[in-house]
C-alpha cells in the first residue's frame, strides 16, 4: 500500500466544497488521515479567501489512478478543464506525496508548491511532520520550523464533516 497525501483547497462555496471532496474520498479510499482546516488568503490573485487542509490516506492504485481520481472529483464539483492557474477554486485536489516517488509525470510529486506555501507546508507537517520530503530530504516538521511564517497568513477553522 502506498502512503498519499493530498492538498484539499476551496474559495467558492467552501464548506460545501471541502464536505464534498472529503466525502468522495472516504469513499473511493477508505479511512482518512486529515490535517486541520485553514483558512488563507488567495495566492496569485486577487479573490476569496480559500480553506485548506491535507488529507493523508493508502492505497494499492498506481499514482495515474489516483491522479485521475482526483481530476474526476474535482469535474464533479464544478471545476472545468480549461480552468486557469490562479482563479477561484470550488474543489482543487493536488497529489502532493505518493510514497517517496519523484516523478513528473501524471503529476508532478513531490508537488513543488510543498516547501513554498504556507497552506500545504504547515498541513502537511501536521499529519506527515516525520516524514522526509524525498528530494530535500528533510522532514516536514522541520520545513515548517524553518519556513518564513510571515509571508502567508493562516489561520486555523473549525472542519465539520
Amino acid at each position: 500500500m502506498a502512503q498519499v497525501y493530498i492538498s484539499l483547497g476551496t474559495n467558492v462555496d467552501r464548506e460545501f466544497h471541502v464536505k464534498q471532496g472529503l466525502t468522495a474520498l472516504a469513499e473511493r479510499y477508505g479511512q482518512l488521515t486529515l490535517s486541520s482546516l485553514f483558512e488563507s488568503e488567495a495566492v496569485g490573485f486577487a479573490g476569496s479567501a480559500f480553506y485548506n487542509m491535507v488529507i493523508g490516506l493508502q492505497t494499492d492504485e498506481s499514482v495515474e489512478s489516483v491522479a485521475a481520481c482526483l481530476r474526476e472529483i474535482e469535474y464533479a464539483n464544478g471545476r472545468t478543464p480549461d480552468a486557469k492557474k490562479y482563479s477561484p477554486r470550488t474543489l482543487d485536489l493536488d497529489l502532493l506525496l505518493f510514497d517517496d516517488f519523484i516523478l513528473e509525470q501524471p503529476a508532478q510529486i513531490p508537488r513543488h508548491e510543498i516547501c513554498h506555501n504556507a497552506f500545504v507546508l504547515w498541513p502537511l507537517a501536521e499529519i506527515a511532520g516525520e516524514s522526509i520530503h524525498p528530494v530535500v530530504k528533510k522532514s516536514y516538521r522541520e520545513l515548517w520550523h524553518a519556513y518564513d511564517k510571515s509571508s502567508q497568513k493562516l489561520q486555523k477553522v473549525p472542519l465539520n464533516w
